[in-house]
């Protein structure tokens, strides 16, 4: 198990960019497959963007493709979430999640660990 610490949220207008980071503690960051997740009040946890351990595959969720970019740095133990063109509907807590394995899912319950969250709210 790995722990995990978002940071980069805050307060963007619409349209606008941010860059979140999640750092991992561990020697084995390379082993898991990394997700981003984001939950907004009164709604469920949805899948945002996925990258496997290796960073050689992506996957995103159709209202992001094109916007979000998902990345990894191994030798930092760190993931990121680049978000472009962001919307006021996207305003909610972001989470990374770890899977260790290869490959990700966008299913929340093959994710073990999940960091605090960090909040991301977008303005009209």
């Amino acid at each position: 198990q790995v722990d995990l610490v978002e940071s980069g949220g805050g307060l963007v207008q619409a349209g606008g960019s941010l860059r979140l980071s999640c750092a991992a503690s561990g020697r084995t960051f390379n082993s898991y497959a990394m997700g981003w997740f984001r939950q907004a009040p009164g709604k469920e946890r949805e899948f945002v963007a996925g990258i496997s351990s290796s960073g050689g595959n992506t996957y995103y969720a159709d209202s992001v493709k094109g916007r979000f970019f998902i990345s990894r740095d191994n030798a930092k133990n760190t993931a990121y979430l680049q978000m472009n063109n962001l919307k006021p509907e996207e305003t909610a807590i972001y989470y990374c999640a770890a899977r260790p394995a290869y490959w990700g899912t966008t299913l929340r319950t093959d994710f073990r660990s999940w960091g605090q969250g960090t909040q991301v709210t977008v303005s009209s």
